[in-house]
């Protein structure tokens, strides 16, 4: 059974990918955000281009900020966006 997993793209990432998100299928092999991470990479040039610094990223699962190495579970969204700064 596939299963789909949106992803959410907020501040630069959104402008860089021009998109605000997108429904992908979950491969078997993607259990970690790491996993999934390396799966979008694969599937443009702008989603390497975007996705090559992971330390300048946050991720967050279902609304929850989580660390790569985080599994992905039964999770419905993924956002990805740079660190939030205060002024």
């Amino acid at each position: 059974m596939n299963r789909t997993i949106t992803i959410l793209y907020f501040a630069w990432v959104r402008e860089r990918l021009g998109k605000d998100q997108e429904i992908v299928d979950l491969p078997d092999s993607a259990v970690t955000v790491a996993d999934l991470i390396g799966c979008l990479r694969e599937s443009s040039a702008d989603h390497r281009e975007v996705l090559k610094n992971l330390e300048k990223l946050r991720f967050a699962l279902d609304q929850d900020f989580v660390s790569l190495d985080q599994a992905i579970g039964s999770a419905k969204e993924l956002a990805i966006f740079p660190p939030v700064t205060g002024g």
